[in-house]
């Protein structure tokens, strides 16, 4: 079976930081995750302390995670295609040296939304901005993720990607994060994955691949709404996404779960569990059950 590079989005809190973070990795069984240095909302960020940075280094090398295949992600709040985007300019600059103060190198990025201006002039604010931030010390990847094109977003197809990193100075440190439900609710239908990716590599590159979002949909192609659901539980479904996770020209791609926290139950509307654990078993077994909503339940009500 081939080896896969498999993880989750975690939590990255003041007290236990980026130790915390790998612990609760490791508690999923996987060998990668991706996390946000603070609120994805807001900019209130803790120093990094570096004691505990230490501390997860030693338990990532002990525990075979290697630093490369794990990634940050930016807050949402970055938005470069704003025709005022002084504030997202240094934000990123900013949390772009928390990101080489952790030692990592990768940051996935959402491009943007245009708020009206238009696409062109949107697009041009995004690459304006990239190349006030990213220069020749740059240490750190930025992947723009591909968008399932809600409201005014930027970076809805290759197309667009393609020419934001036409247009930035320093192309080797710039990369791309697919997103499985934004792919299909941009009206890239992932069961035809192979065109996908013959598509991405003819107008993009595959070289330039350091991402995946793995991710189920609520939603039908082509809904530009972008909701994630369970894997396995959505329009995309179980077989199309492990043919993605498995696919031959992915291989050695870190591949990131970011969908939904389970309710206590049918009724509520509050999330409380995380599914990682057992979606990860069940991409790794290539198999799911149907009472897997059921079997989370269980799981951490009685732990």
């Amino acid at each position: 079976m081939q080896d896969i590079i498999i993880g989750s989005h975690v939590s990255f809190n003041k007290n236990t930081q980026l130790l915390g973070s790998v612990k609760e990795a490791l508690s999923y069984g996987a060998n990668t995750f991706m996390f946000y240095t603070g609120a994805p909302q807001n900019t209130s960020r803790s120093v990094i302390d570096q004691n505990l940075t230490k501390e997860a280094d030693l338990l990532m090398k002990k525990s075979g995670i290697d630093k490369l295949a794990v990634i940050i992600h930016a807050p949402y709040i970055i938005n470069l295609a704003n025709q005022n985007n002084e504030f997202a300019i240094d934000f990123l600059k900013a949390e772009i040296k928390r990101v080489e103060s952790l030692g990592f190198n990768k940051l996935v990025l959402h491009p943007g939304s245009h708020v009206g201006q238009g696409r062109v002039i949107g697009i041009n604010n995004i690459i304006d901005g990239l190349n006030k931030v990213i220069n020749a010390e740059t240490k750190v990847i930025v992947c723009l993720e591909t968008m399932a094109g809600k409201g005014t977003e930027l970076g809805i197809n290759f197309e667009e990607v393609k020419t934001i990193i036409d247009g930035v100075n320093y192309k080797d440190k710039i990369g791309v994060c697919l997103d499985t439900c934004h792919l299909n609710d941009a009206g890239y239908d992932i069961g035809h994955f192979d065109k996908i990716i013959e598509d991405f590599s003819n107008i993009i590159g595959l070289e330039k691949l350091y991402c995946v979002h793995i991710n189920d949909s609520k939603n039908e192609l082509n809904a530009h709404k972008d909701r994630h659901e369970n894997f396995g539980f959505g329009t995309i479904g179980f077989d199309n996404l492990i043919k993605v996770i498995y696919h031959s020209k992915l291989k050695g791609i870190p591949k990131i779960l970011e969908t939904p926290y389970i309710t206590k139950d049918d009724t509520s509307k509050e999330r409380l569990y995380p599914p990682y654990k057992f979606e990860i078993e069940a991409i790794r077994n290539k198999k799911i059950n149907d009472h897997l909503i059921e079997d989370i339940r269980n799981y951490y009500s009685l732990s």
